[in-house]
């Protein structure tokens, strides 16, 4: 089975049933297969086979579900790349992933013109209008054609090539903590048991009606807000960009049964004040991933909102989800749950040998989840994929129950005269500060001690300063933990999943010192 297969089989059973909404607009599951299909067809009437890639490089959007699943059914290997990277970051990733097909928004159509000589491989460029369409005027030697006449020109008959289990499904580029990103091979299979594992772990059924506002480009929207519901019948409501007067609307008029996010939505939710827990009436879940949830957020928000929040633990590399609380035993704060269907976790010294319960290790796993490798690098490989284990580079440690929590990025860990300090603990302490709305620790180079703790800070507070939040830390931590200097910023830097990125802090702080 396959995310093609399945969803087909869907359409069969639930031909009317609605599968996504988008700004007003439905789609069913019988009107969604065709059209995947339709649009398969037309990829292989341009002349696209399995194995070649295909890029897509739109948001959150029909567009973007149809892109997917079309090539996908055709055997192409799809590349998701967010559309407001630069022209460095998309020629790299289109370079180093052999991309053949491009599948974007018209804006990016003059970006595509000033690389064509960067892209020789690059056959052609499929255009996705939109109102604020750049692509009027621009040549690109006959390599252009709109999505529209694509989906125009298929057969809604199209079956596609045969599958197999191993075939690359998608490539994701992974930003990493170094260097230039890794491409993530995920087959067939990895995509299809991670989203149904997920469906199943969450009970996710036909009567949910889920908000997809992360990123769909992304590997957490994919698999637990657009691969799983399909999966089993449940409706996706995409939203192009997260808003909280948005979410707020969506949740409380289609009446939605789960939401996914990031800490730093649910951040932007809780101080919102045009949010109440009668816009979440419907929600039986909120998902929390991508990092870690400060507990003193995860507190606040279900006792305002009166909704669970679920957290769980996931990396591109294993398509993404390992952990999840489960719905069906207590819920345990500041944990990522345990190991979810299918898949195993656990903690290891730097032998690979399972520590104590209790100790903490790197997190390493295991299942049908874990991907093939990385694309065109072998030796990055064999570094992370080792005797079966995927070794994610988080410390984690599990407890009595197995329930584990994760302590802190290996590489970002600091040591200050040779103890350890992880940057969340100290977060912990400064998001319980009710001024603090959000907050980041990165090491700072310290002569004496190796390193020091640097704080970086956004308070709703003008009157809150550095020596009240420095003496409220040496209340709840040990010494060589308390920061020794906090900065306050207007806000802090983001992916575009929304996590805040301790490295641009860390090389902002260090190119200031030089």
């Amino acid at each position: 089975m396959n995310l093609i297969a399945r969803l087909a089989e869907v359409a069969k059973q639930l031909p009317n049933k609605e599968a996504y909404w988008f700004e007003g607009k439905s789609c069913t599951y019988g009107e969604l297969d065709a059209a995947i299909a339709k649009f398969s067809s037309g990829l292989y009437h341009m002349g696209i086979r399995k194995g070649d890639h295909v890029a897509l490089l739109v948001g959150n959007s029909p567009y973007f579900v149809i892109g997917l699943y079309g090539a996908l059914r055709l055997g192409a290997t799809v590349i998701p790349i967010n559309p407001i990277y630069t022209l460095d970051e998309i020629s790299y990733i289109l370079t180093n992933g052999d991309v053949k097909t491009v599948i974007a928004y018209d804006q990016l159509v003059p970006l595509f013109a000033q690389m064509q000589e960067r892209l020789p491989l690059l056959e052609r460029v499929i255009i996705c209008e939109t109102p604020e369409g750049k692509a009027k005027g621009i040549s690109l030697q006959g390599k252009m054609k709109s999505f529209a006449e694509v989906l125009q020109s298929g057969d809604m008959d199209f079956q596609g090539p045969k599958l197999a289990d191993d075939d690359i499904a998608v490539i994701l580029y992974t930003s990493g903590t170094t260097g230039k990103p890794k491409g993530a091979m995920l087959t067939h299979k990895n995509l299809y048991s991670n989203a149904q594992d997920v469906a199943n772990y969450l009970k996710i059924n036909e009567n949910d009606r889920v908000i997809a506002a992360l990123p769909m480009f992304h590997v957490f929207c994919l698999t637990v807000a657009l691969n799983a519901p399909l999966m089993n019948g449940g409706t996706v409501m995409i939203v192009p960009k997260f808003s909280p007067a948005k979410i707020f609307n969506i949740a409380r008029e289609q009446k939605a049964t789960i939401f996914a996010g990031v800490p730093t939505m649910y951040n932007f939710l809780y101080q919102y004040e045009g949010g109440s827990a009668d816009d979440f009436r419907t929600l039986r879940l909120c998902i929390s991933g991508g990092s870690s949830l400060p507990v003193a957020l995860l507190q606040n928000f279900e006792k305002k909102f009166q909704v669970m929040i679920s957290e769980g633990y996931g990396l591109s590399e294993a398509s993404p989800v390992t952990c999840f609380n489960p719905l069906d035993r207590p819920r345990k704060p500041g944990s990522i749950g345990t190991s979810i269907i299918n898949v195993e976790n656990k903690v290891v010294n730097e032998f690979g040998e399972e520590v104590p319960v209790g100790e903490v290790g790197e997190l390493v796993v295991r299942g049908p989840n874990v991907m093939k490798g990385y694309y065109k690098m072998p030796e990055e490989t064999a570094h992370v994929l080792r005797d079966g284990w995927l070794y994610t580079g988080d410390l984690a440690r599990m407890d009595e129950e197995g329930y584990f929590y994760i302590v802190d990025r290996k590489k970002e860990m600091i040591i200050v005269g040779g103890y350890n300090v992880y940057p969340r603990e100290v977060e912990e302490v400064l998001y319980s500060h009710p001024d603090v709305v959000e907050a980041a620790v990165i090491g700072a180079p310290d002569p004496d001690y190796g390193e020091t703790v640097k704080c970086f800070v956004v308070s709703k507070n003008p009157q809150l300063t550095e020596e009240m939040l420095t003496e409220y830390c040496r209340q709840h931590l040990a010494k060589y933990k308390v920061p020794s200097s906090i900065e306050f910023l207007d806000e802090l830097p983001k992916n575009t999943t929304g996590k805040i990125l301790r490295r641009a802090l860390k090389e902002q702080f260090i190119a200031s010192k030089s």
